[in-house]
């Protein structure tokens, strides 16, 4: 296990897809936790603090999308860091907040480890 063991959330709807990059979140030494909607991952987060960073799909069921979740988080828990994904919808930069990234599904799962451990470590 590496030293860097940040909490990522992971807000994901479809369980395949967020087994695999919960299996290689936690096989690069990362503490991981799971949301299934934009909801779930706000109760998540005001359980645990020490979330650090979400990676989150953009378009899931709920009450929010990816987008709205990545917005709603900025502004109500600035520190945490946002990674967005999607296999359906690509966004406009324009309307993603500042300074977060966007993988296009199917992504390589080395490249999502590293942003993540970038966005966490700055190294």
């Amino acid at each position: 296990m590496h030293s860097d063991t940040a909490t990522v959330l992971v807000v994901e709807d479809d369980a395949l897809v967020r087994l695999g990059i919960v299996d290689e979140l936690e096989l690069s030494g990362f503490r991981v936790l799971e949301a299934e909607s934009a909801d779930q991952a706000i109760s998540v987060i005001e359980q645990y603090p020490e979330v650090r960073l979400i990676f989150t799909d953009i378009d899931m069921p709920g009450t929010m999308d990816g987008l709205k979740l990545a917005a709603f988080v900025r502004d109500r828990w600035p520190p945490i860091k946002i990674i967005v994904t999607s296999g359906r919808v690509t966004p406009d930069p324009s309307s993603l907040p500042e300074d977060i990234p966007f993988f296009t599904k199917p992504y390589e799962f080395d490249h999502v480890v590293t942003a993540i451990r970038v966005a966490v470590t700055g190294r």
